[in-house]
C-alpha cells in the first residue's frame, strides 16, 4: 500500500500544472481562451523581454500579440485588466491596437515549464501576463504589466462608472486637478478605491475615512509613493514604488492637486 501511495504521488508531482483559461468580454458575449487554445495559435511565437518590469532581468515568453485577442475593441474604450489577485489595471485600448513603438504581449506560462516565482514573495505571474516590447517608445508604466491576469473588460469611462471619484464638474479643461485625475487613474486605481469606488481590492481605500494628504507631511508622502519601504519597513508590503520614469515630478505634483482635492470630496459608500 504504501509503495502504491508513493508511486501516485511521484505521478502526481511528474504532471503538468492545470492549465487556465482566460476571459475576455468586449460587450459581444464572454469569449475564453486556455492555456493549449492560446499556445497552438498561429500568431504564438518566442518574445524576449530585456528588462522585466516585474522579474527585473530579462525573461522569454511564449506569447501572443494582444490586440489579436481583442477583435470587436475599439480605440475610444477603455480595458479593465483582472487580476486573481485583486489587482485591476485600466489601460486605454489605444495603446494596444494603435501601438507606436511599443507593443502589448499576452505572455502563456506553459505548464511543463512554469515561470520562476516574483521577488520580494508576490508569488507567482502566470498563467497570463501582460508584458510590452519596447515599453519606453510610448511610455508604458509598469502598472500596465498585469500579471496572474483571469478576465479582460470593456468598460464605459471611469467618470462614468464611479462618479464619486471624479473631480468637481465645475473645473475647466487644463486645471492641475484634472491632470491629476488622469495620473490617478493610471497609477493609483489599478490597488486603490477612493470614495468607496472602483474595481481593484488591494490597497486601501484613498479618502475614507482620511485621505492621505490629511495624516502625512507632503514631503514623507512624495517619500512614501517613490519608495514605501523608505517610510514603513514592512516585507509583505505589496505596493510597488514609482521612481521618476514611472511618475514624473510634474505628474506627482498633479496627484497631490487631486488628492487635496478630493479630501473636500468625500463621499460615504
Amino acid at each position: 500500500m504504501l509503495l502504491r501511495r508513493l508511486c501516485l504521488l511521484a505521478l502526481f508531482l511528474a504532471l503538468p500544472l492545470r492549465a487556465a483559461e482566460l476571459r475576455i468580454d468586449l460587450g459581444h458575449g464572454v469569449k475564453t481562451f486556455s492555456t493549449e487554445q492560446l499556445l497552438a495559435r498561429g500568431d504564438a511565437r518566442a518574445i524576449t523581454i530585456p528588462d522585466d518590469v516585474s522579474f527585473k532581468h530579462a525573461m522569454h515568453y511564449r506569447a501572443v500579440p494582444l490586440k489579436a485577442l481583442l477583435e470587436g475593441a475599439d480605440a475610444d474604450d477603455a480595458l479593465l485588466f483582472i487580476a486573481a489577485d485583486g489587482f485591476a489595471a485600466e489601460i486605454p485600448a489605444a495603446l494596444v491596437l494603435r501601438a507606436h513603438g511599443s507593443q502589448a504581449w499576452l505572455a502563456i506560462e506553459e505548464p511543463a515549464h512554469p515561470w520562476p516565482a516574483l521577488a520580494e514573495g508576490k508569488g507567482d505571474a502566470g498563467p497570463f501576463y501582460v508584458v510590452w516590447t519596447d515599453p519606453q517608445a510610448m511610455k508604458i508604466g509598469q502598472e500596465q504589466w498585469p500579471y496572474q491576469l483571469a478576465t479582460i473588460r470593456r468598460l464605459p469611462p471611469v467618470a462614468e462608472r464611479f462618479p464619486a471619484v471624479r473631480p468637481d464638474a465645475a473645473l475647466k479643461p487644463g486645471n492641475e486637478v484634472l491632470r491629476g485625475f488622469a495620473v490617478f487613474q493610471r497609477t493609483c486605481f489599478a490597488c486603490h478605491t477612493l470614495n468607496g469606488q472602483g474595481d481593484a481590492r488591494l490597497g486601501p481605500d484613498l479618502n475614507i475615512p482620511h485621505n492621505p494628504t490629511e495624516y502625512l507631511r507632503e514631503d514623507l508622502l512624495r517619500a512614501y509613493i517613490r519608495d514605501p519601504q523608505s517610510l514603513r519597513r514592512w516585507p509583505e508590503a505589496r505596493m510597488p514604488g514609482f521612481d521618476r520614469q514611472a511618475l514624473s515630478d510634474a505628474d506627482m505634483d498633479a496627484l497631490l492637486v487631486y488628492l487635496r482635492h478630493m479630501a473636500r470630496r468625500k463621499v460615504q459608500p
